[in-house]
């Protein structure tokens, strides 16, 4: 990986995908967007893998509060399949347990208003610096 390129996080829900980008240099990950989680999702990721040179990409890993598989987890294992079909950059999972409840807190915490697409950025952003310090993630 170049010090040129992005590191990308992608929060994988059923109606949208938050997204938060990290410079390769600096990584320090920060709240990109969030898509609508459509026909047109891989066309809108690969937008953002040209647009910001993203080499690598990072999906977060849904699991049960108990750290079991979920239907969430098995689908967001086949959203990344998919993804990985489709893009030139190494795909890997990485666990995101609490991080939409940490994101909600965080902007709670802040007493301005906000929108669950904050939320879905937000959490995007905590699995990328999860990624970044543990780089525990899982290649697939």
């Amino acid at each position: 990986m170049t010090e040129n390129g992005s590191l990308l996080a992608l929060d994988v829900g059923e109606k949208r995908i938050g997204v938060a980008l990290a410079s390769a240099a600096a990584k320090l990950a920060s709240p990109y967007s969030t898509l609508q989680h459509t026909e047109t999702i891989l066309q809108d990721i690969l937008s953002i893998i040209e647009k910001e040179s993203v080499q690598v990409i990072v999906v977060g890993l849904p699991r049960g509060m108990e750290g079991q598989e979920t239907q969430q987890t098995k689908d967001t294992r086949a959203f990344a399949e998919h993804l990985k079909a489709a893009v030139q950059v190494p795909v890997y999972m990485q666990d995101e347990t609490l991080t939409s409840v940490k994101a909600e807190e965080e902007l709670s915490n802040r007493g301005k208003t906000f929108l669950k697409e904050d939320i879905d950025a937000l959490a995007a952003t905590y699995i990328l610096e999860d990624f970044i310090n543990t780089s525990e993630g899982l290649a697939i």
